[in-house]
């Protein structure tokens, strides 16, 4: 039980510790001037990770810079356009199917779970009946988490044993941990989500991968972007992912193979940094969502875990030279994401890194997306490079 309270306590700082655009001319940096966004991306470096990748766009600009290799004991550089899981981001467009539905009239925020999935949330913990489909996306349902119980995200050997292994939404739903506290306002979980993409499924009678696909992906031509299903590879160009589950030695395992089924609607999502940045645009653009479901999503509470607030799959933060910017972190086994986007949507940051790094990784990641960001606000330029 430790074990699992160690390893949620990680899955909440590094998954969920909350707080990505148009095309152009793209300016590659060169990692051997002291241009400031490869600055920025040799400090993630810096702090112990394999490799990390960065994306920055503004209106007609968009500059990228890479450090690290793609897989421990070579010297391969970093792919170009390289895809990774993008774990928790991956709520941000579960949550935008669920809102173009609402939009459609198909469903409602304020239906129950229990009104889409009876029986299924029940027992121990809140009722289905009590818990609507907005206190999903929100976090604020207190359901618990499920993710500490899966073998293959606690240690090397459960990785070894089952990251082949396909779980089914409803195995997920009913395995809930017992181990996070139903009474708080707000609390994490990626169970919110997993409900969610079953409630997706019974709304349309299709999966909840088709619908990201047809409402999201394909709609936006994100051609590096992929739902993967129970496929444990990740296609097209990638960077080996590596993670020593806790212990602290080195770079870990290479636990690039996974079989995400047990992230469907909370973390499964393959992307790339480019693919983010025009998914971010696109929403906050409004070319998803109509007005009144996109002020819906971006509506936050305060989520005093992170200390930050949340909408509907979408985290709002606080941006050091003043305001805050929407995004979504994200972390599953050896890929760890940030990408935000300003609140007028002009300028976009996205960074990933492979391995689990140091204890200042998540925020040397945070602090290239802020710092980037800042580059767009009032009365600055954009940051040089591009």
């Amino acid at each position: 039980m430790q074990v699992l309270r160690t390893r949620r306590r990680r899955l909440l700082v590094l998954t969920a510790l909350l707080f990505a655009a148009s095309g152009g001319p793209t300016a590659v940096a060169d990692p051997h001037h002291a241009d400031p966004l490869q600055r920025r991306v040799d400090a993630v470096h810096d702090t112990g990770v394999v490799g990390v990748s960065a994306e920055v766009t503004s209106p007609g600009t968009r500059a990228v810079a890479r450090a690290g290799v793609a897989e421990s004991g070579t010297r391969r550089p970093m792919p170009p356009g390289g895809r990774f899981r993008i774990g928790s981001a991956t709520k941000t467009f579960t949550a935008t199917v669920v809102l173009q539905l609402v939009g459609e009239g198909r469903m409602s925020l304020e239906d129950t779970v229990e009104r889409w999935l009876p029986g299924v949330v029940g027992g121990g913990g809140p009722d289905g009946s009590s818990v609507t489909v907005r206190q999903l996306l929100q976090h604020t349902s207190g359901i618990p988490e499920v993710l500490p119980e899966i073998a293959a995200l606690n240690s090397a050997d459960g990785y070894r044993a089952e990251r082949f292994r396909t779980y089914t939404p409803e195995e997920l739903a009913m395995r809930r941990s017992e181990d996070v506290p139903t009474e708080a306002a707000w609390s994490y979980s990626n169970t919110n989500y997993i409900l969610a993409a079953m409630i997706i499924r019974e709304v349309t009678g299709r999966s909840w991968d088709r619908e990201v696909e047809d409402r999201i992906i394909r709609p936006l031509g994100l051609s590096g972007t992929s739902t993967p299903g129970t496929s444990p590879f990740i296609p097209g160009p990638y960077a080996r992912a590596y993670t020593a589950f806790g212990t602290g030695t080195g770079a870990g395992i290479d636990v690039t193979a996974l079989n995400t089924s047990m992230a469907v609607g909370s973390g499964a999502v393959i992307s790339t940094t480019h693919d983010l940045s025009r998914f971010y645009t696109a929403l906050i653009g409004g070319r998803l969502l109509e007005p009144a479901e996109l002020d819906e999503m971006t509506a936050t509470v305060p989520a005093p875990e992170m200390g930050v607030r949340y909408g509907l799959g979408l985290g709002e933060i606080p941006l050091p030279c003043g305001g805050s910017y929407f995004g979504h972190p994200g972390e599953l086994l050896g890929y760890r994401t940030w990408a935000g986007i300003t609140r007028d949507g002009s300028r976009t940051a996205v960074v990933y890194a492979t391995s689990d790094g140091g204890p200042d990784t998540q925020q040397a990641m945070r602090t290239l997306v802020e710092q980037e960001l800042c580059g767009a606000a009032p009365g600055k330029g954009p940051a040089k490079g591009q």
